[in-house]
């Protein structure tokens, strides 16, 4: 019977303290989840750190940032620890979430490499109840100098709705830059000269930007910082005519039956005038979103120049209608719409062929809305030029075409009233006047010579 009790007791004693010991020397460090927005220490850096101990809780956590042997702590925190008469319970902190600031500038440390140390213990006895230790390095960088820019560039002659070029030297790799027009940014492009570091931007002012129209490079590091450099520059101003469409019953019912517009359809059944009612919504919403549609589609580019040369007009073929034109549409008398035209209208026979303008990569050829068939090609850098109401298309996205190839023929596709072509250009995500483009003069004053000054000038 005393054998029995013995065995109870010294099993009362022994599960328990093998308990313990299994629990409390378990070898198994804390989990912890480090998410670094980047490798540069920007302004506003913050780092999102979680920490978890499943099993004997959170001890310690200590993060901090160093540079050579300087150190600044960022953040340090200690848990409660277990009492031994109460290593029972389970009230540990078993997980945490930090956001931490890390503001290398006010920490006197110089530009350059520098490391966030992590080290989070857990409440084990191991390392003479040091607990098991989480520990990690990460290096980053702090880079408080602004971009050095540096315009090649000497005049900028630009119109209302017209181009211009600038080329730009920079001194370090990896910026993101180009050029400020106003509120839109044209992003510059290395590719067109042999030193890496002479950037090109295409750049437009649109038809409502005229003299005054603020306009600078722009370039901005890994680690936030920013510069800017003006140029000279001088922005002619341009009128643009006005022009009245009538709207017939003929062209209604000619024109609404191509368009499906969906749930929107049911709604016009009870409409007094229903292909009114329909040709309103289709040159409104509808032609907003197709115009923001294309106008995305000059993104697809190259860092090349694939074109040479003065663009083609197609050929034989009379204006019918300008760029910037201030559209106003009229029912019956009454003034219904509005819109302004961004392209040149060319109209020839029916079914003329229509020759790519330059050469140059296609990136779209598909129906779009009231453009009808439309091809688009990419001449590099961000600059591109349109082709609509095409009755077919003769290449596909992807296809490469030299100036003067077939890519399709006039057509009526879309809305418009009669074979036509309407034609743009494109700069980046602005259309701007064809008539730039056409003109040789233009080309060599504003766009190749450049190119040929900056092609002879020397760099170190």
């Amino acid at each position: 019977m005393k054998k029995v009790f013995l065995l109870v007791v010294c099993a009362g004693i022994l599960v328990p303290l093998v308990w313990v010991l299994i629990y409390k020397l378990e070898g198994t460090p804390p989990e912890v989840d480090i998410k670094m927005p980047s490798l540069y220490l920007k302004e506003g850096y913050e780092l999102s750190v979680g920490v978890t101990d499943a099993k004997t809780g959170l001890r310690h956590v200590k993060i901090a940032i160093a540079q050579q042997d300087r150190e600044k702590i960022l953040l340090e925190k200690n848990y409660p620890v277990q009492s031994p008469l109460n290593i029972f319970s389970s009230e540990t902190m078993q997980e945490d979430q930090f956001t931490v600031p890390v503001e290398a500038r006010k920490y006197g440390m110089n530009d350059g490499e520098a490391t966030i140390r992590f080290q989070v213990s857990d409440q084990a006895w191991w390392g003479w109840n040091k607990g098991n230790v989480f520990y990690t390095e990460k290096k980053v960088i702090i880079d408080t100098e602004p971009p050095k820019i540096q315009v090649l560039t000497q005049s900028h002659n630009v119109e209302r709705g017209g181009s211009g070029l600038v080329i730009y030297r920079l001194f370090e790799p990896d910026l993101k830059s180009g050029v400020m027009v106003g509120e839109r940014f044209f992003p510059g492009h290395s590719g067109m000269f042999d030193q890496k570091d002479i950037f090109a931007a295409f750049f437009a002012l649109d038809h409502t930007q005229g003299p005054g129209t603020r306009m600078w490079v722009s370039a901005e590091d890994q680690a936030g910082n920013t510069a800017r450099r003006g140029f000279h520059h001088y922005i002619r101003d341009h009128d643009f005519k006005s022009d009245v469409l009538t709207i017939s019953d003929q062209f209604l019912e000619f024109k609404m039956p191509d368009f499906n517009l969906g749930e929107k359809e049911a709604g016009f059944a009870s409409a007094a005038n229903p292909l009114l009612e329909k040709f309103l919504v289709i040159n409104t919403a509808l032609r907003k979103a197709n115009v923001e549609t294309v106008l995305q589609v000059p993104a697809d580019t190259t860092n090349q120049m694939l074109w040479q040369g003065k663009f083609d007009r197609l050929p034989g073929s009379a204006t019918r209608a300008q760029f910037g034109d201030r559209r106003t549409y009229k029912y019956q008398g009454k003034e219904i719409s509005q819109s302004i035209h961004m392209g040149i209208d060319l109209a020839s026979t029916a079914h003329a062929r229509v020759g790519a303008a330059n050469s140059g990569r296609v990136i779209m050829a598909q129906s779009v809305g009231i453009f009808g068939n439309t091809i688009i090609i990419d001449h590099g850098f961000g600059l591109a030029s349109l082709y609509s109401h095409l009755s077919n298309m003769a290449v596909s996205s992807g296809d490469m075409v030299n100036k003067g190839d077939t890519i399709g023929s006039t057509g009526l596709t879309g809305l418009a009233g009669g074979d036509h072509l309407h034609y743009s250009m494109i700069v980046h995500n602005v259309f701007v006047n064809p008539l730039e483009w056409w003109d040789p003069s233009w080309i060599k004053n504003n766009i190749t010579s450049k190119i040929e000054m900056v092609k002879s000038q020397s760099f170190n």
